[in-house]
């Protein structure tokens, strides 16, 4: 038995809702650790950050699913949902946290996003992830048909660049986390891309 194979069946032994109960936790628990003084002097931002990061690097994880097979033979599409879904649950809370708790008014949010183009950004790539968070279920793939939703699931794409750019652009001064991100995403939408132009040549 190859490693791939090991790992592949004690994945099979894996429920994909664990996934869902885990970063609900992790939700909870950095919530608290913020309220109780855990995060530091700015709970605040801390949080927001940590909400963020965790959402980009879950999208970034998504994106991983396919190469993984393909280069590994280790098989998470069976979690690629649920992966979908908190990612986007966790920029949500990212974003609530950001707007509720730090800008405070509607009014002010909207200027932020209207005057900071690295908030216009992220706010950009967290709404092309709606769509795909609301269709992420059996009866949206059954009702737009399976090349629709394939094809409305490709804005996965754009949004993790722009999430990887508004976290590069975030980030004060030269850090070398955003853009290891942000490199990690080009090669992966590359390598998307360029597997679908190798299989058109060979049609």
């Amino acid at each position: 038995m190859t490693p791939s194979q090991a790992i592949n069946g004690a994945l099979r032994k894996v429920p994909a809702w664990t996934i869902y109960i885990g970063i609900a936790a992790w939700v909870v628990w950095l919530f608290y650790l913020g309220l109780t003084g855990g995060l530091g002097v700015e709970p605040i931002n801390a949080l927001e950050r940590e909400y963020g990061a965790l959402g980009l690097k879950l999208l970034i994880l998504g994106l991983l699913v396919t190469p993984l097979r393909k280069w590994t033979g280790v098989n998470l599409i069976k979690f690629r949902r649920a992966i979908g879904v908190t990612s986007f649950f966790m920029i949500l809370a990212h974003f609530l946290v950001w707007a509720v708790l730090d800008v405070q008014t509607f009014a002010r949010v909207w200027m932020e996003i209207v005057k900071r183009p690295y908030v216009t950004v992220g706010m950009v790539a967290f709404v092309l992830l709606i769509p795909l968070a609301a269709t992420s279920n059996n009866l949206s793939v059954r009702r737009l048909g399976a090349a629709r939703w394939r094809k409305l699931h490709k804005l996965t794409y754009p949004a993790a660049i722009l999430g990887g750019v508004h976290y590069l652009w975030l980030v004060k001064g030269f850090q070398i986390e955003p853009i290891i991100y942000l490199i990690v995403i080009l090669g992966l939408v590359a390598t998307r891309y360029t597997s679908i132009g190798w299989r058109r040549q060979a049609v």
